[in-house]
């Protein structure tokens, strides 16, 4: 049982740092007094986001989000 509580916890702070890194490479969500007026849902990149690097960062960071939640209550509820 303490070797799974050890997995558990290398795989928790894994994913952490994994975490952190994601969140801090994604760019700013305001984009500006120029993106509110050129539009900016209109451009490639707005329409294609879900194929941008911009998009899978997003994806990912619910993805490790996910898994961080999960982890953590289960290290929570099974080693207290």
């Amino acid at each position: 049982m303490v070797a799974a509580r050890i997995i558990l916890t290398v795989i928790l702070l894994i994913v952490s740092l994994a975490l952190t890194v994601i969140v801090l490479m994604q760019e700013g969500k305001s984009a500006g007094l120029s993106g509110s007026i050129s539009g900016a849902a209109e451009t490639f990149w707005g329409k294609n986001k879900g194929r941008s690097i911009e998009g899978k960062l997003e994806k990912s960071t619910k993805y490790f989000a996910i898994a961080f939640i999960v982890l953590s209550i289960v290290l929570n509820i099974l080693y207290k």
